[in-house]
């Protein structure tokens, strides 16, 4: 099995309050590959420019993910600055610079229209459209997407979110997207939207996962270091569908559909987890299964009373 990543690949600047990165690989697809390449067969479809380090390109294969939907484009890459303070769920954005990825236009090989799993990042809704109508019928769709789409592309974000099956957004965007304060009330009506499952993210705060079974609550996973909060939320993403996508069975019994989920939630904590204790993708490119494995024993027992 496998998963395909539509989004972006960057490069970032990024100053904490524990210090800075100049210039180093961000996107929501890298994030997102890196995660789910801890499960599964990975393919992203992006767009770079001639400044694009190949070193990059070069860790991503040695991760066994797929490159060949990377276009390189002539200009620079997507550039992102941004700075936090010791909130760091809410970053100041210092500079944006789209470059290439302005006019990017995803055209999606014959093998990658039928790969079963899809993970449409956070990009104008119109080119998340205009790849999920290039799909021959996947097995399931994730998307997420931003305040600013919300205000500016209301209506394709809504077609968009009637046809996946799952929303994976933040508290902030729930509460503007449905228009309701409360989460649950909020929760209620973006599914009344189409999608089988919502995902909230709240950094810190966890993860609540919303569907006609009922609520699901992950904790976050105490940590003693966070350094970069960049690109959390995409990891998520890539550990949760990373896992749904690792085994043909997994959502396919009845039975077992809420625990398959429950535990894709979890994985998609522990991943993000790894991501905040360094600058950029460094923690994701180093980390090996057994590490993994300890953390999700240890996230396990924080909600566990016996």
């Amino acid at each position: 099995m496998s998963v395909l990543v539509v989004g972006s690949v960057a490069l970032d600047t990024v100053e904490t309050p524990f210090g800075n990165a100049d210039s180093v690989l961000g996107g929501s697809a890298s994030y997102f590959s890196l995660a789910a390449s801890t499960f599964t067969d990975v393919h992203i479809v992006a767009v770079v420019g001639e400044d694009f380090p190949k070193k990059h390109l070069d860790m991503f294969d040695s991760k066994g993910i797929d490159t060949g939907g990377i276009v390189k484009e002539k200009g620079e890459t997507f550039r992102w600055q941004g700075k936090y303070g010791y909130d760091l769920g809410d970053p100041k954005t210092l500079d944006t610079r789209l470059n290439v990825f302005e006019t990017f236009d995803p055209e999606l090989s014959d093998e990658y229209r039928n790969i079963d799993h899809v993970f449409l990042a956070n990009i104008d809704p119109s080119l998340q459209l205009k790849v999920l109508d290039q799909m021959n019928s996947p097995k399931l769709v994730a998307c997420d997407t931003m305040n600013f789409w919300i205000e500016n592309k209301l209506s394709e974000l809504k077609e968009i979110i009637s046809r996946v099956n799952i929303l994976m957004i933040n508290d902030s965007e729930a509460r503007e997207l449905s228009g309701e304060p409360l989460i649950t009330n909020a929760a209620r009506k973006i599914m009344n939207m189409g999608p089988e499952r919502l995902i909230v993210k709240r950094g810190e705060y966890g993860a609540l996962m919303f569907s006609d079974e009922g609520i699901f609550f992950a904790p976050s996973y105490p940590l003693e270091k966070v350094f970069d909060p960049t690109g959390a939320g995409d990891t998520f993403a890539g550990g949760f569908m990373g896992f749904i996508s690792s085994d043909q069975t997994i959502g396919t019994d009845k039975q077992n559909l809420e625990k398959d989920f429950k535990k894709a939630v979890v994985y998609g904590s522990v991943l993000a987890s790894f991501t905040v204790e360094d600058f950029s993708v460094n923690r994701l490119s180093e980390l090996k299964n057994h590490e993994v494995d300890t953390r999700l024993q240890a996230f396990m027992k924080l909600s566990n009373m016996d």
